[in-house]
Formats: structure tokens, C-alpha cells, sequence
């Protein structure tokens, strides 16, 4: 079985936001499959997904702290007509990653104890974001 759906997460805040539970809600046929794989495409240059801490949201924020410090907004860019956020969350979105590929087993994603799918909004108003899902598996 071959299923794809593109999927809609609600604008966030600047930072990393766990978006497991958003994804698999509008995933309704995720149950049917037995064993297969789940392939996630962020559709945009300026935010990113990556897979990381589920339970404790210090993480995340030491995340953003890191990203801010690594990439800054000050920096003299070149392209810098569309904000001072804009360059940092391409740089962002390209060290990080904008796809992620999940395992799937009796209609669940094989992430481990841990593990939670964070969305990283890297624009200081991005909007929403749109993910196509792609699922293939029996």
C-alpha cells in the first residue's frame, strides 16, 4: 500500500516544538498498516524536523539557545531583505534537516522511549508549516 497526505502544523513561536502527537492525529490511516515506513518532507527553507527528547522541554529550549548563539542574527549576510531571521533559518533548516524516515509496526511509528518529532521553527513569525506524509507498507 502506497498513501500519501499532505499534512497542515498550526503557526508556532520561534524555537522547537514536539509535533509527534500533531502529525499522527491527522495521520487516520497510520493504524492500517502492519510494517512499513513512514517518509516526512517539511516543505519549506526555513524551519526543519528532527528527531530528539519527547519528555522534558529544557531540551528544546537549550536547543533554540544553542541555534541562536551558533547561527546569529547579526551576522553580516548578504541576503538580508526579508528579515534579520530569515538567513539564520535557512542555515538552520540546512544543518538539520527538513525529511525524516520512521519505522512503522502494527500501526505505530517504531521511535524509541525517548524519541519525539520536533518541527524547528526558525522565522520569528513563520506561519503554518505543511509536511507531506508519504506511507508505504501492507
Amino acid at each position: 500500500m502506497w498513501y500519501q497526505q499532505t499534512l497542515t502544523l498550526d503557526a508556532k513561536t520561534r524555537g522547537f516544538h514536539l509535533v509527534t502527537d500533531e502529525i499522527i492525529d491527522q495521520l487516520n490511516v497510520l493504524s492500517d498498516v502492519r510494517v512499513g515506513q513512514l517518509h516526512l518532507l517539511l516543505q519549506h527553507t526555513s524551519a526543519s524536523l528532527t528527531l530528539n527528547e519527547n519528555c522534558d522541554p529544557t531540551v528544546r529550549s537549550d536547543m533554540e539557545q544553542h541555534f541562536l548563539r551558533q547561527v546569529p542574527e547579526n551576522a553580516p549576510y548578504q541576503h538580508d531583505y526579508e528579515g534579520a531571521d530569515d538567513m539564520p533559518a535557512h542555515i538552520k533548516s540546512s544543518l538539520l534537516g527538513v525529511s525524516l524516515l520512521i519505522p512503522i509496526n502494527r500501526g505505530r511509528l517504531l521511535l524509541g522511549t525517548w524519541q519525539g518529532i520536533w518541527l524547528g521553527e526558525h522565522r520569528v513569525h513563520g506561519g503554518a508549516r505543511r509536511i507531506v506524509a508519504t506511507l508505504q507498507g501492507e
